[in-house]
């Protein structure tokens, strides 16, 4: 994935053709936070400048730094695949919800 942990922090990496620059942007959190350099240390010293002025900036507006989450999100896909879903679950002695949940798991490598 391109991902960079900063301080605790995840930061999506990309890489701009247009400027031949690295971006990082911090996700998860109550506004926004990101950075560019060349290379990879670059981005990392850039990125914990950025983080740092954000959470100077939370602390003195009160602010958590982090976006909480309720758990809960839509999701709109077209009724082909809402059909398919739904039997691929049944299929694994699932819920909807249960299958989904696993199959996003997988997909975000998370816990």
């Amino acid at each position: 994935m391109n991902t960079m942990t900063i301080n605790g922090y995840q930061a999506v990496i990309s890489f701009d053709p247009d400027i031949q620059m690295f971006r990082g942007e911090f996700v998860g959190l109550n506004g926004g936070a990101d950075f560019y350099a060349k290379d990879v240390d670059g981005l990392r010293h850039e990125g914990e400048i950025s983080l740092r002025v954000f959470l100077e900036a939370c602390a003195e507006d009160g602010v958590d730094p982090r976006k909480h989450f309720s758990g809960k999100f839509s999701l709109r896909v077209d009724p082909e695949l809402h059909e398919a879903a739904t039997i691929a679950a049944a299929a694994h002695g699932q819920s909807l919800n249960q299958w989904a949940a696993e199959a996003i798991r997988q997909a975000a490598h998370a816990g």
